[in-house]
């Protein structure tokens, strides 16, 4: 997540606080724009993936960017579950210290006393801004369960993004909290799986 995109987050939910509560319904012109935004940035990424070459090694971004573009596409064309949108937009806060996470890694800093704390950090922000809001759009949306419209879509999508985050959260619990004494030379140069 950009400083910008950051910005935008906390000055979207500054204005229109409804859009964190009234998923379905709510709309502000910084809320749509902000799902605009990032819908892009999704797009971008991935393009800027598949043409370097990267699509291999990174299909786990790949799926989770379509699944997200899919999601902000209903808030853009439909302009409904535009506060979805940006309420699914705070689990990229947690991405801050997970940068920092891997930057140390790639420096090998894992000894550092600021590696030590950005762990806790990490996990704490983990649970505020991934698993909560999470948690919290996966129980708005199970009400869809068994209809046929849009926010059952958008609950498949959740669901299988929910999967996905469990699985990040597990990984980085092993890494950090539980580490292998080898590392798996299948995983090396993966700095989510270490």
């Amino acid at each position: 997540m950009s400083p910008k995109a950051g910005w935008e987050l906390e000055s979207c939910v500054w204005q229109t606080p409804e859009l964190l509560v009234e998923i379905e319904t709510a709309w502000s012109l910084s809320g749509y724009l902000l799902v605009c935004f990032s819908a892009g940035y999704f797009i971008h990424d991935t393009v800027d993936i598949v043409v370097s070459g990267q699509a291999r090694a990174s299909w786990e971004y790949l799926v989770h960017h379509v699944m997200a573009m899919g999601a902000f596409f209903s808030g853009i064309f439909w302009s409904s579950f535009v506060g979805g949108g940006v309420l699914t937009l705070l689990v990229e806060v947690s991405n801050i210290f997970l940068t920092i996470r891997m930057m140390m890694k790639i420096n090998n800093a894992q000894d550092l006393l600021l590696y030590r704390i950005n762990k806790y950090v990490n996990l704490v922000m983990y649970f505020l801004f991934r698993l909560a809001p999470q948690a919290y759009l996966t129980h708005f949306f199970l009400q869809y369960a068994g209809q046929r419209t849009q926010g059952t879509f958008l609950l498949g999508i959740l669901l299988m993004l929910d999967i996905m985050i469990l699985i990040y959260f597990s990984r980085l619990l092993r890494s950090d909290f539980c580490p292998e004494r080898e590392p798996s030379s299948q995983h090396k140069d993966k700095f989510l799986t270490e």
